[in-house]
């Protein structure tokens, strides 16, 4: 088992979860984060730390999408350890449906 970044992240970004990871196993992009599922160790710790629920373990149902973004993109983005500020309007975003559709694949800028 791994954990996965789910739809929820996106412009939300909170960062809680980097600030906790033993492993620095997040990477990120310009605006959501996602696991290396080959870096995650599966403690566990990152889940409950965030506030907009954006990290499920991959046991859940219906996440191939999410996991194969995670997968991909943790290749190309750059590291990311150091928790950062989110952005301003991530508590207007937190919770709205739809956010896939805003995905964007560029990069973030990592520490």
């Amino acid at each position: 088992m791994t954990y996965v970044v789910v739809e929820n992240c996106i412009k939300c970004k909170y960062m809680d979860c980097v600030e906790v990871c033993p492993v620095d196993c997040f990477y990120e992009g310009e605006n959501m984060l996602v696991i290396h599922p080959d870096e995650c160790i599966d403690c566990g710790v990152c889940e409950p730390e965030c506030p907009a629920e954006a990290i499920k373990p991959d046991t859940e149902s219906g996440l191939e999408k999410w996991l194969g973004i995670n997968a991909e993109y943790a290749k190309s983005w750059p590291n990311i350890s150091v928790k950062k500020d989110a952005p301003a309007d991530s508590k207007d975003w937190d919770g709205k449906p739809g956010k896939a559709e805003l995905f964007s694949p560029a990069a973030g800028t990592g520490d």
